[in-house]
């Protein structure tokens, strides 16, 4: 069994918890929630739960592959396979999302994976997270990772190997721009998290159509779902893209809580540092960028393009509606322009799919 580097190596994820420590001493709140998750934890055991794994969708290229996960703690009743079930079997949807966030995760815990015909052992993070980058031939493709913690709890997670002769990715955010959530207000971040039922979020209009379009257009391309959501939602989100006809590929999500440094992670810095690692995960790949105006894309992605001109296919900005800037805002705010100041790749914007498919049509981007 294979050791992979050490998670402070350039292979391997620099987690904004870590990377962000100005001290060895964490913030007081991620100090209250070890405490927690060790009290917690501990009377989980006392009470025989066992250790389950959920797993997330991951990605890499022929040489080396990101495998995501997440360990958590859940009662004997809970099958071993609970977080292992196909994303179109509507039967293991939860009602509501606060469902999702009511797990208790098992932080620093030995994680064994199989892929590609060998075996890694890596631990998971404060979080439970299991964030591994591993050094593995993979032929292009979606393949199958096991992992486990111990035998018998064994679940599959996806991992999407790019092919090689890809030119052209994508990159989406997903709240507010793939469907609507007006997340920047609190209030409706609540309710759209916690208390809305999966079949309540609504598709923005001709997204999926125009994903697919692009997809067509660009057969190789990669789908990356970049967005500033919890882990915890990972299970909602999957099944949304699916059952609304949306591309495949590994959702970037983020951990809600405390860090090193603060409250809160940074949703900005987060974006920005998984650009980054797509561009350096692939440097021959054209990024295509879409988002919305209802919080940092444009200025992350006019950024991106500033520091990697060369690595920008085009930015596709959807407009929100009034009441959504309303809603977003609590007040007007001037919609993004056709270019993020005025030059580098090109930048459209639209208030739904159709009118970016039509934008990209009028700049022979894409055939009519």
């Amino acid at each position: 069994m294979r050791i992979p580097a050490p998670l402070s190596s350039a292979r391997s994820v620099l987690r904004h918890d870590a990377a962000g420590a100005g001290s060895d001493r964490p913030h007081w709140a991620a100090r209250a929630e070890d405490v927690k998750n060790r009290v917690v934890g501990s009377t989980l055991r006392r009470l025989r739960w066992d250790l389950r794994l959920q797993p997330f969708h991951g990605y890499g290229s022929e040489t080396q592959a990101r495998v995501l996960a997440k360990v958590l703690y859940a009662s004997p009743r809970t099958s071993a396979d609970f977080h292992d079930q196909p994303v179109h079997d509507m039967r293991t949807v939860a009602v509501r999302g606060w469902r999702n966030f009511t797990s208790q995760v098992a932080p620093h815990r030995t994680v064994h994976i199989r892929l590609g015909g060998e075996e890694f052992t890596v631990r998971a993070d404060r979080s439970g997270i299991v964030d591994a980058t591993l050094e593995v031939s993979l032929s292009p493709g979606v393949h199958q990772a096991v992992l486990w913690t111990v035998p018998g709890n064994e679940v599959t997670a996806d991992v999407t190997i790019v092919p090689p002769e890809a030119r052209v990715g994508m990159v989406s955010d997903i709240d507010d721009t793939v469907m609507v959530t007006w997340l920047p207000r609190p209030l409706l971040a609540f309710w759209n998290a916690f208390v809305v039922h999966q079949s309540s979020r609504q598709v923005v209009p001709g997204m999926p159509m125009l994903y697919q379009r692009l997809a067509r257009e660009h057969p190789h391309m990669p789908v990356f779902y970049l967005s500033t959501g919890a882990w915890n939602v990972f299970p909602v989100l999957k099944r949304f893209l699916y059952r609304n006809g949306y591309p495949d590929g590994p959702l970037l999500l983020t951990d809600w809580g405390p860090t090193h440094t603060g409250f809160f992670r940074s949703g900005p810095e987060h974006k920005t540092r998984s650009l980054e690692r797509l561009a350096a995960a692939y440097p021959d790949v054209r990024w295509i960028l879409v988002g919305d105006d209802g919080q940092h894309d444009p200025s992350l992605y006019a950024a991106f393009a500033e520091r990697h001109p060369e690595l920008v296919e085009s930015i596709l900005i959807r407009q929100l509606t009034e009441p959504e800037q309303l809603l977003a805002h609590g007040t007007l705010r001037p919609l993004v322009g056709s270019s993020p100041g005025g030059r580098g790749p090109l930048a459209l914007a639209a208030p739904n799919g159709h009118g970016l498919l039509a934008a990209l049509q009028r700049h022979e981007r894409m055939p009519r």
